[in-house]
């Protein structure tokens, strides 16, 4: 009997440490666990306001960004519509330049004309005055 009472005590005894122990573990547990809430708590915290932080910088350069796309857009427009103008400005620059070349040319073949003409005109008159010159004397030799 002895024997049972010490063994009921030593298993009593075993009991309540190892219930002691679990007791132990359960509030160091419970400790953790509200570490834990807490940090999460706080990183809940952080997150909110860094995420307001974030939005707060999304629209202070939104404005900014929007307009410099505009501007780009405007800009990619304007060369788009350059392009095609300044082919136009280079086949009518050429068209121009051939038109001039073949005014000058013209010009210079009119006034090479027009020297030639004065030549005829000067040797047709010499060739007139010469003969009536001629027929004068003609006629005063039968007077």
């Amino acid at each position: 009997m002895e024997e049972n009472i010490k063994d009921e005590e030593i298993s009593s005894l075993v009991i309540s440490t190892f219930q002691a122990k679990e007791e132990e573990i359960e509030r160091k547990k419970m400790q953790v666990r509200e570490k834990v809430e807490l940090h999460l708590g706080r990183a809940k915290e952080e997150t909110r306001c860094l995420s307001m932080i974030w939005a707060e910088l999304e629209v202070l350069s939104d404005p900014l960004r929007k307009e410099v796309a505009m501007v780009r857009k405007k800009i990619d427009m304007a060369n788009r519509e350059l392009k095609p103008l300044g082919q136009s400005c280079q086949k009518k620059e050429k068209e121009y330049k051939e038109a001039l070349e073949a005014f000058n040319e013209k010009n210079k073949e009119k006034a090479q004309l027009v020297t030639t003409l004065m030549e005829m005109m000067t040797e047709s008159e010499k060739l007139r005055i010469k003969k009536l010159e001629e027929l004068s004397r003609n006629m005063e030799s039968i007077q």
